[in-house]
């Protein structure tokens, strides 16, 4: 019962991005932006499936001299991850600072693989801070090593979702310095509005009154 509620809390906190699909084609580069804090281990995994337009119009799995460039950009445009992999593959990375990532998946060019003016269906799905678990571990017949194990990755979790919490805290913070600062600048921005409209008021009184007396009128 103890396993089974720890599980179910391990569930609970890990953080992950729900998986999507999106279609491509021949050496088209499609990315994604990850906001991810620092010192954060980030999984992706992802299969590609090529269009049969004469089979159904369905989705095949792609041949296997098709292969796909994954790259992975820092906030800083450092090149963090820049590696090729098959037609189905799990890529990870850690980052080390905190930030907007984006991650980029192109397809390569090969004689191997014709596609005829096709296109590709990419699904992909983005896990931040996920850690695995050994499942011969998870699976023991020793259930104190397996809930002091479990015990243990549960804590990484928190750990992480700590790590978010406090990376949230300063976006909020940054975006709290910005809104403030927009609001004294609107505010310094009105005053000069008005400064100068009652600057050309008093000129403007100024002027009709010299043109009055210009003219004899008072």
């Amino acid at each position: 019962m103890k396993s089974q509620l720890i599980g179910f809390l391990m569930n609970f906190w890990i953080s992950f991005s729900p998986a999507l699909y999106f279609h491509s084609g021949e050496r088209e580069e499609k990315c994604i932006i990850e906001d991810v804090p620092s010192d954060t281990l980030v999984i992706g995994r992802y299969l590609s499936l090529l269009y049969d337009d004469l089979k159904y119009q369905n989705f095949l799995e792609s041949a296997p001299g098709l292969g796909m460039f994954v790259t992975v950009t820092t906030p800083s445009a450092e090149v963090l991850l820049r590696k090729l992999y098959g037609p189905q593959a799990t890529f990870s990375f850690t980052s080390y600072i905190s930030g907007e990532h984006v991650i980029c998946l192109q397809s390569n060019s090969t004689r191997l693989v014709a596609f005829g003016g096709s296109k590709l269906r990419i699904h992909l799905d983005i896990r931040v801070g996920e850690h695995f678990l050994d499942e011969a571990v998870a699976q023991a017949k020793d259930k104190v090593n397996e809930v002091n194990f479990r015990l243990g990755h549960l804590i990484e979790q928190i750990h992480h979702i700590s790590k978010e919490q406090n990376y949230e805290r300063e976006r909020e913070e940054s975006f709290r310095k910005t809104s403030e600062q927009t609001n004294s600048n609107i505010l310094w921005w009105a005053i000069v509005q008005t400064l100068i409209l009652i600057s050309i008021g008093l000129w403007q009184i100024k002027s009709l009154k010299d043109f009055f007396i210009a003219k004899k009128l008072v």
